[in-house]
């Protein structure tokens, strides 16, 4: 019996091609190459734009205005404890971030930067759809986050080294994706 990831010969493909798709083992492998890297590409992109504001909020990198400079802003958007959300977002994107690049506990670092832009979406709501005012930048940093959680972060990720991640399921993303926006609405409502 087949496994059902295998993929399946096109009529009329080259078979040296079709074995370019298969573990070293010889098995069907259950996503190309190009794939593979495609998710690179993506964590690569949402990971490191993503510790780099982080880096903001933090250490003032980048042109960031640093914790003090983020406690402000937080503070002047409704948050009760503007150091604690300050502190609580810049590890997050940073973090998040970088596990992402790296592909390190996919699921959960996506769901960390799924639930952050949350929040930040509702911050910027009502200020239009485009920049620099709109929320394109959110819904787009959601959108990578949620696509990376559900599909997991390919086979080119230290995830691929973990016996309980080596193998993403789709249900282990949803479920991620659901704790994130649990967490989300829990610190919204904290909001005034």
């Amino acid at each position: 019996m087949s496994s059902p990831h295998a993929t399946l010969p096109t009529p009329g493909a080259d078979p040296a091609a079709a074995s370019a798709n298969r573990t070293p083992d010889g098995a069907a492998s259950a996503a190309p190459l190009p794939y593979d890297v495609g998710l690179l590409v993506l964590r690569l992109a949402v990971g490191l734009i993503l510790a780099a504001h982080g880096a903001q909020k933090l250490f003032g990198w980048f042109g960031g205005g640093g914790i003090e400079g983020t406690v402000g802003f937080f503070t002047s958007v409704g948050y009760p404890s503007g150091k604690t959300m300050a502190v609580v977002a810049g590890l997050t994107e940073t973090f998040g971030g970088l596990a992402l690049v790296l592909g390190l506990l996919a699921p959960l670092a996506g769901a960390a930067v799924f639930g952050t832009m949350l929040n930040a979406l509702a911050v910027k709501w009502g200020g239009g759809f485009f920049a620099p005012d709109g929320v394109e930048y959110e819904l787009l940093f959601i959108g990578g986050a949620a696509a990376l959680t559900l599909m997991g972060p390919g086979r080119l990720a230290v995830d691929r080294l973990l016996p309980v991640l080596r193998t993403h399921r789709l249900l282990h993303g949803v479920a991620a994706l659901l704790l994130g926006a649990v967490v989300a609405g829990a610190v919204l409502l904290v909001r005034s």
